[in-house]
C-alpha cells in the first residue's frame, strides 16, 4: 500500500474524557480582633490656683493582621485506561 490509501483513513482510541480539578481555599472566620482599649493617655491634674496647660500627647495604635485561605494543590486525571479499542475510519 502506498501513503495515499493510508492518508485517507484516521484511527481513533478512547481517551480518558475531561478532567476538572479545583483548590478552592474555602471561608475564613475570625473571632474578635482587640486592637488595644481605644484609650488615650490618662492624665490626672490636681488642685491649681492658675490655668495650667495640659498635653496629653500622642496616642498611635497599629493591628496587622494577616490571613490566607490558601486552596493547596488540585491534581486532575483523565487516564484513559488499558485496552482500548481502536477504530478506523
Amino acid at each position: 500500500m502506498n501513503d495515499e490509501i493510508f492518508a485517507q483513513f484516521t484511527a481513533s482510541a478512547g481517551n480518558g474524557g475531561v478532567a476538572t480539578a479545583n483548590a478552592n481555599g474555602g471561608a475564613v472566620s475570625t473571632g474578635a480582633i482587640n486592637s488595644g482599649g481605644n484609650v488615650g493617655n490618662a492624665i490626672s491634674v490636681g488642685n491649681t490656683n492658675a490655668d495650667p496647660q495640659i498635653n496629653g500627647g500622642s496616642v498611635s495604635n497599629n493591628t496587622g493582621i494577616g490571613i490566607s485561605a490558601n486552596g493547596g494543590t488540585a491534581i486532575a486525571d483523565a487516564h484513559g485506561g488499558s485496552y482500548n479499542l481502536a477504530f478506523v475510519s
